[in-house]
């Protein structure tokens, strides 16, 4: 299917890998100049190359780290006029109250809640000068379905939906959507590490690490491309009447109840 964004030009954060690489190749499919945003040269480099030799589209990359003060401006500064904004870059630790210090807590929201933030209050000024624009937020199941051992994920994804929520409600009046995407468990390289290392820990062998899955709906994770198929359609024309929306895409998992 043509979604009509050929000619357009993303803004990709935590574009080098895993959901935000997926989600790149699907818009650059599509015929859109991409801003790849990273913290690792090597992986972005790896990134423009790929991307640009197999869509000819334009690929610029940028080494940054989001949890900086006076990223999001200096992003805006290098990057100028886009048409989508991708927020996607954040990693946020595991654990109990009591097992999540302060710094580790705050690190976590200083690069994906105030992160997302930040860039979307940048991008959001121009989108709204312009009158066109989509921003989508890439969040996670764990604000819907908490977590008592992913607390700081419970609290911050939770944030940035109610954020987004309220964004997207007041942007439409200026010509800027913004959406939320929810993914479940995705098998992505940093995912499928952590459950080898569950299954060493608990099994003494990290190639087992397929069996926390059967329980997932399907007997398994999504893939990344699944996730990003509803990205690219939600930054399309084709969605121009949704807004202030949250999707979730996890099999069903945050009202499935107990998985035992």
């Amino acid at each position: 299917m043509d979604l009509g964004l050929k000619g357009r030009t993303a803004l990709v954060t935590g574009g080098s890998k895993g959901i935000g690489l997926a989600i790149a190749e699907r818009l650059a499919a599509e015929g859109c100049a991409l801003h790849l945003v990273s913290r690792t040269a090597a992986d972005l480099e790896a990134a423009r190359t790929a991307l640009a030799a197999r869509h000819g589209v334009a690929v610029q990359t940028h080494v940054q780290d989001m949890a900086a003060r006076g990223a999001a401006e200096a992003l805006g500064e290098r990057c100028g006029e886009i048409d989508i904004l991708v927020n996607n870059a954040g990693a946020t630790p595991r654990g109990a109250l009591d097992e999540v210090s302060e710094e580790r807590w705050r690190h976590a929201f200083d690069l994906k809640v105030f992160g997302y933030i930040n860039l979307c209050r940048v991008f959001y000024a121009r989108m709204k000068a312009r009158r066109r624009g989509v921003i989508v937020n890439i969040i996670g199941n764990g604000g819907e379905r908490v977590d008592y051992g992913y607390i700081a994920g419970a609290a911050g994804n939770a944030a940035l939906m109610a954020f987004t929520r309220a964004l997207g409600a007041g942007s439409i009046d200026y010509g800027v959507r913004a959406v939320g995407v929810n993914p479940g468990p995705v098998a992505t390289e940093r995912l499928v590490g952590l459950m080898q290392k569950e299954a060493q820990g608990r099994f003494g062998d990290a190639a087992r690490w397929r069996e926390f899955e059967a329980k997932f709906p399907l007997g398994r994770s999504a893939s990344a491309d699944e996730i990003a198929a509803t990205v690219a359609l939600l930054a399309s024309d084709l969605s121009s009447y949704t807004t202030g929306t949250i999707v979730t895409i996890d099999g069903g998992l945050a009202h499935r109840g107990s998985l035992i």
